[in-house]
């Protein structure tokens, strides 16, 4: 029988002989018209992220010279000095879907291997297609820990390039001391402290799987939109639940992990310029930390959104406007290209710094870092900026720099991530970006 549905409708359901219900999130049937596991290395797991920033490089002055283990660092590439050792570079790759929507055309085809994405059947350039690199690896490690993926931000910003699906995308987190809250926070176990134990988590744990068959019933009534809807809010509660049973567990027994000193409570603007290197170097901190307590396996770091206009120290002007507006060889852009990429290696640093064993975190993790297409000023997908940190417990080269002899199809890069992660899959990406074969040359 057919139920009248609004937004007091709950599912309905027994658990452990009491009554329990779940409500449901905002239905487009309720709006009017107007739509008012542990992997090798020694024991320790493998991690995964992503690092990214907007507005692309100059390409004459990012790719390096010589291959293989023969290379120097370019101009653009110095900062990496330190960390040289732990670096992969990968060059000469395209995206090969349609460049139809500037700085949203390459994040799409390298975190999905596909198109941007369609919602109600109308094309739409803010989501995408399929689940970003980082939510299909999370769905094959995320749930062996407390957060199945945190997602982290410097700039100021909602917006978002983790999507579990269509437009579901998962904002991050920029403000360091809200983070440092979720994580270390109320909850938060160190090792050798006791788990705190709720007698109604029990309870609380498995309320989804008492409301199943009346959800079931429900998604019978519900357009394609609404049942993707109720699929997400679902897997949110289920996050939740997940999240509560690990705080009845023993901290894992991880000799790195600790509580850091919590950090400032803000980060205003100076004179209009915001604090990049500050906020990004307490957010690498805090998240490497994350992964040593065994919080979390999987991430993604926004340093900067797509088509970002952040005044830079230094700058005359914004970030975008000067990708576009700077003459010649673009000095004030080539500055800007460094500062970001010497965050980059400080969170590399943040990595090797926390040991694992006889190895480091960064030994048993990968982070790949890129930018929303290779030269700001065109917005060229082509010769796209890529690199890779780490070496997610052997499985991949460091020291390296691979480079494509053809322009091969940018995918084959996520293809060689899924497979390194444990990820049992035969393809990835669609359209023209869809391929059955990944990088063999930068796996170790």
């Amino acid at each position: 029988m057919k139920r009248s549905l609004n937004r007091r409708t709950l599912l309905r359901g027994m658990l452990a002989g009491s009554a329990v219900a779940v409500g449901l999130p905002t239905l487009e049937l309720f709006l009017n018209g107007n739509g008012d596991a542990l992997a090798s290395g020694g024991g320790f797991p493998q991690r995964f992220g992503w690092w990214f920033w907007g507005n692309g490089v100059h390409g004459d002055l990012w790719v390096p010279e010589g291959t293989g283990e023969q290379w120097k660092l370019s101009p653009e590439l110095l900062p990496l000095e330190s960390v040289k050792d732990d670096i992969t570079v990968v060059s000469g790759l395209k995206v090969y879907t349609p460049n139809e929507v500037p700085h949203g055309t390459g994040p799409a085809g390298i975190l999905t291997g596909g198109r941007l994405g369609v919602a109600g059947g109308d094309f739409d350039n803010s989501t995408f297609g399929a689940a970003s690199l980082d939510q299909l690896i999370a769905n094959e490690i995320g749930s062996a820990t407390r957060y199945r993926s945190i997602e982290v931000a410097v700039q100021r910003s909602n917006d978002s390039l983790s999507f579990t699906g269509p437009g579901q995308s998962n904002p991050p987190e920029y403000s360091p001391k809200a983070l440092f809250s979720r994580i270390f926070g109320a909850g938060f176990v160190a090792p050798g402290e006791d788990p705190i134990i709720d007698p109604k988590l029990a309870l609380r744990r498995s309320v989804l799987d008492a409301v199943g068959e009346d959800a079931k019933q429900l998604k019978k009534q519900l357009g394609a939109s609404d049942r993707q809807r109720i699929d997400q809010h679902f897997a949110s509660v289920r996050t939740l639940e997940r999240q509560i049973a690990k705080l009845e567990e023993d901290p894992p027994n991880l000799a790195s992990c600790q509580r850091p000193e919590a950090p400032l409570d803000d980060y205003p603007d100076i004179e209009g310029r915001p604090q990049l290197s500050e906020v990004s170097r307490v957010m690498s901190d805090l998240l490497a930390l994350a992964m040593a307590c065994d919080l979390t396996r999987v991430f993604s770091f926004q340093f900067s959104r797509p088509v970002s206009n952040l005044l830079f120290p230094g700058a005359s002007a914004g970030h975008h406007q000067l990708t576009h507006d700077e003459l010649g060889d673009q000095p004030q852009v080539q500055a800007i290209v460094r500062q970001i990429v010497s965050e980059f290696a400080y969170f590399v640093e943040a990595l090797r710094k926390i040991p694992e064993g006889d190895e480091t975190l960064l030994d048993h993790s990968v982070t790949l870092g890129f930018t929303d297409c290779s030269f700001g000023k065109s917005h060229a997908v082509d010769e796209y900026p890529l690199l890779l940190a780490g070496s997610a417990c052997g499985a991949l080269r460091r020291g390296y720099h691979y480079r494509s002899p053809a322009a091969e199809n940018a995918s084959k890069l996520g293809f060689t991530l899924l497979r390194t992660m444990g990820v049992a899959t035969t393809e990835f990406g669609s359209d023209e970006g869809y391929v059955t074969e990944g990088l063999d040359d930068i796996e170790a």
